[in-house]
Order: structure tokens, then sequence, then C-alpha cells
């Protein structure tokens, strides 16, 4: 990302961006020089995997001491296989680990406490309400096997992902232990009153107009899954009352959301080092403003159920299209919103909307109104190590004044080629040929050359071969600005 398009993105948390990785798939030629260059990325180089966090630097008293032996033996003789949890660690740097050996020492206090905290309530069938006179172990027994998204609670029973759920609860509450299990207990509540756990199984919540508000579509970075938001869909008046026109409606719609959200979690390996989260992308074009009353009341609900019942289950949230108005907005809803997911928000006005999400998501994850390369109905991995040729995503930079040609070949006659190529803030011109090997033969105009807008949406064409030769992308820079260009490409013999 340039200087001046970081100027334009007021963003609440600094999250590193990984390099877009280059493989040299094709040849491509700089008509400003006749010697090759290796274009450096310009985005955030990655980071280096996080350091092991430092344990607590002031030395422990004597009564410090003597607690850390007896939780040590508490440890050992409630949970003797607790250090089988201790896994070769390989997790991200964005987001904090879910290995023991990561935490520092006052969050496996804290972990434990939880555990012993939680042992006894399941045990003692005290996690929804106080046990009464006369329960029977029956009784009992059936609480002992309470799960939540698919992980068994009961500590003893040595699951290392429900560490990994506990830990969500302690970080959503800083580790306060006794907030941590007040809020796990009030979301297995919550999801036993509203039958959460057969949500997924129901087959009348969205529909069509509906499901296009809020989908799932590639991942990010990091291997999180991406919710796309579409806010200004609810401009219609027709849809906005079919969603919003009475509390039942509403109460369908966040169902819905909710039944989204389920499926995604559903797909999840709650063991250390596994993607548990997701990202999401709000986008607020053309949203309605907040005098829209059944709307604000309707979001208000949804952060506030999520927020409480879902912790840390959003690595991110990327608000991209921001209005003006948006700012009263934020001032409701963030009384709302603890200070850890505030933390986690990022904000994008509509100038660079492409240019923020490449920094979290690779192109090829990102649908193509927003800039990317993504197509509606695209299978995961279409253009990854096709046969014929091609592949992922590749990323060349077109300097000012300059001409970068994209050279495709195609060697085997027949061969069907088809690409995807997008330029940040276009403003080029543009043009497509097919170059026969045979000197003899005449070059092939696929695409005449034209003037391409600052706002184009990618382009997706196609050329089957009847000879030896090359598909020849050319990109003509006019400008004072060197320009970024991401295109990939397939052969289907």
């Amino acid at each position: 990302m340039t200087a001046e398009s970081k100027s334009d993105e007021t963003q609440l948390v600094d999250v590193s961006t990984v390099v877009l990785s280059e493989e040299p798939v094709i040849a491509v030629g700089d008509s400003c020089s006749a010697k090759e260059e290796k274009v450096e990325d310009e985005l955030p180089e990655k980071p280096k995997a996080v350091k092991e966090d430092v344990l607590m630097d002031s030395k422990p008293t004597e009564e410090e001491e003597g607690e850390e032996k007896e939780a040590s033996s508490v440890e050992k003789e409630l949970y003797p296989s607790l250090g089988s949890v201790l896994v070769q660690k390989s997790c991200s740097f964005r987001e904090e680990s879910n290995f023991l050996s990561d935490l520092k020492d006052n969050e496996k206090r804290a972990l434990l406490e939880l555990r012993v905290m939680l042992e006894e309530a399941i045990l003692e069938n005290k996690l929804l309400e106080s046990a009464k006179e006369g329960d029977d172990m029956e009784v009992k027994g059936a609480v002992v096997d309470v799960t939540l998204w698919g992980v068994p609670l009961l500590p003893s029973r040595c699951v290392e992902s429900t560490n990994v759920i506990l830990l969500k609860f302690l970080r959503a509450r800083d580790f306060k232990v006794d907030d941590a299990f007040n809020m796990l207990r009030t979301t297995i509540r919550w999801r036993k009153e509203h039958s959460i756990d057969t949500v997924v199984d129901e087959e009348d919540l969205g529909g069509g107009e509906v499901e296009a508000t809020a989908y799932m579509g590639g991942t990010d970075r990091d291997g999180h899954p991406v919710c796309y938001n579409v806010f200004g869909l609810f401009q219609e008046d027709g849809l906005y009352q079919k969603i919003f026109g009475s509390e039942e409606k509403v109460d369908k719609f966040l169902r819905w959301r909710f039944q989204l959200i389920e499926k995604e979690i559903q797909k999840m390996n709650f063991n250390p080092g596994s993607v548990t989260s997701i990202v999401q992308v709000i986008d607020l074009k053309n949203a309605p403003g907040i005098f829209k009353k059944e709307l604000r009341n309707a979001m208000k609900k949804a952060v506030g159920v999520l927020q409480d019942n879902y912790p840390e289950f959003v690595a991110k949230t990327i608000f991209i299209n921001v209005p003006l108005w948006y700012c009263a907005v934020n001032t409701l809803l963030s009384p709302f919103l603890t200070k850890r997911t505030k933390s986690k928000f990022i904000f994008s006005r509509s100038a660079n909307v492409t240019e923020t999400l490449l920094r979290y998501i690779p192109a090829e994850s990102i649908p193509r109104r927003y800039g990317g390369l993504r197509h509606p109905n695209e299978c995961e991995g279409e253009f990854a190590a096709v046969k014929g040729g091609g592949g992922g995503v590749s990323e060349v930079i077109v300097k000012a004044g300059c001409t970068e040609s994209i050279e495709i070949p195609v060697i085997t006659v027949g061969m069907n080629v088809v690409w995807d190529l997008t330029v940040l803030g276009w403003d080029v011109n543009y043009k497509e040929e097919f170059v026969p090997d045979d000197d003899g033969s005449y070059t092939v105009i696929i695409q005449k050359g034209r003037k391409m807008a600052a706002h184009e949406e990618p382009i997706r064409n196609s050329f089957k071969n009847n000879e030896p030769g090359k598909i020849v992308l050319a990109v003509e820079n006019n400008g004072f600005k060197k320009k970024k260009i991401f295109f990939r490409y397939k052969n289907n013999i």
C-alpha cells in the first residue's frame, strides 16, 4: 500500500499483513527497460513468528510460591494428562496462542481455576442452576456429557480442545475467572433456551434476497473464513420490511445469522494452533442511515447476542465504504462493545476499499465487486495448480509512463485459456492479443485497446487457440504513479 492510500485509512488496531506470494508462472516484459528488474512487493512484510511470552518479571513471594505449589498439586491430581496438551506450537502471530506453553503464569492459573470450577459445576449438576435435593445420578450423568460446539466441557476428560474453548471465554473477560464462568454458563443457557444446537438444520430461515445480505467467501491471509455483510441491500424498502417489518421477522433474521455462523463453526477444528475465528467485512455503501429505528435496534440486539455468546469468534471486523453518518452509529453502539472488541475494528473509506482488503485478504478471496478476483460461484482452488499451466494470483508493478506486457504461453492447439486481471485504481489503457509463434501468421486481437476508468471491475476473459503462440495482456500506465496488477490464469486442455 502506498503512503498516499495509508493516509485515507483510519484503523483502531495495528494488524500486520503478509506479502503476496509471487511465483514466476509467466513472462513479464517492461517496455521502459531491457534489463529485468525484481519487483518488490509494496505490501507490509509478514512479521516473524511471535516469540514466547515472557513469564512474570517479579519473583514470586513465599505466599505466591505456596499457592503455585498447591495449584500444581491440584492440577496433577485432577488432570493427570494436562501436560499431554502441550503440542508443538505453530500458530499465527495475530491472535493469542492457545498452546499452554505460550500462556503467561497468571493466564495458566486462571485457566486452571476455571477448569476446577467447571469440573465441580458439571459433576454436581450446578452448571445451569443449583442442584436440588433428590437429584439422582442418572441426571448427573447426563449433565457430564455437556458439550459446546461439539467440544466436551468436562475438563477431567483431558480433551485439549476444551482448553481452547475455555480460553475464549477467559480472554473475553480479561482472564477474570468468575466473569468467564458466568459468561460460559449464560451461553449454555442461551443456547438451550433458543435451541441453537439444531439451528443448522432449519431450512426456512433465509431465502434469496435475505441470503444476499451476508455470505461466506474465501479466507484471509491467515486462513480465517471471511463473512461479507452487505448493508446497502437494506435500502430497498421491500426487503427492509421483509426483514425488519415486525419483531417476529427480526427474530427470524437474527436466527438465520446465528445459523450462518454456526455452520462455519461446525467446520472448525478446536485443537491448539487451528483457526477458530472468522473475519467480518461490513460494507456500508448505500446503507440506511441512523434514522432507521428498526435496523438500529436489530443491529444493537445482534451485536449484544454475538458478543455475549460467541466470544473470540471474530478475529477482526473490517468496515468498508464508511459514510460520515456512521460516526454517529458507532457512538451509539460503542457503550455496548467491550474494549477488546473495539480494538479489532478497521475502517476504510470508499476510495481505497480494495487496498484495505488486500492488506488482510488475498486477491483471489476478495469478491469482484470490491476489486478482487473471486467470482460468486467460484470453487475453492479453481485456479490453483491446474493441469496445463496457470495457478494462483501473481502480482506485477507497472511503473509510471510504462507498459507491462503479461505473456501467457499457449503451446498446445485447442487450449481454452481463462484469465482474470485487475489493476488497483485502474486509470490505464488495456488490450489483449494472441501472438502466434509462426511469424507468417497474423496476430489476433482479443480485446481492442481501451481506456479503463478508475473504478472498473476486474476483467475475466478466455481464448481458444488454433495454433501455438502466446496471449499478451498489455497494461499501459500514462499516469504519474506506479500501478499494481493482480492476475491469474488457467489452461483447460
